[in-house]
């Protein structure tokens, strides 16, 4: 069982930088695959980033590859999406999740294969 809480989200211009921090609590995150996914409203839930046991491998969707950059510090417990260049589509509530699955593969992306959710945190970008 492990407690995870977002933080670092808020509204920034089109083109600026932030960077969400997912703290977990309960149990060391060193056994999850760690990833992030973000829901805008009336959408669906999508993909964002995953980062295996050791900070590799990292799997991203294509709409955020080259501005975004997961990352995990195991000592921290604390997991990191760092998101550059932002653009208003990128609005969306972000969920940090761990997954307890075996091995990592490209089915990391699915967000059925995650055990726990954090609550999100709010990303708004402005035009």
């Amino acid at each position: 069982q492990v407690q995870l809480v977002e933080s670092g989200g808020g509204l920034v211009q089109a083109g600026s930088s932030l960077r969400l921090s997912c703290a977990a609590s309960g149990r060391s995150i060193s056994s999850y695959v760690m990833g992030w996914f973000r829901q805008a409203p009336g959408k669906e839930r999508e993909f964002v980033a995953t980062v295996g046991w050791s900070g590799a491998p990292r799997l991203y969707a294509n709409s955020v590859k080259g501005r975004f950059t997961i990352s995990r510090d195991n000592a921290k417990n604390t997991v990191y999406l760092q998101m550059n260049s932002l653009k208003p589509e990128d609005t969306s509530v972000y969920y940090c999740a761990a997954s307890l699955v075996l091995e990592f593969s490209d089915s990391n992306s699915d967000s059925n294969k995650y055990n726990y959710w954090g609550q999100g945190t709010q990303v708004t970008v402005s035009s």
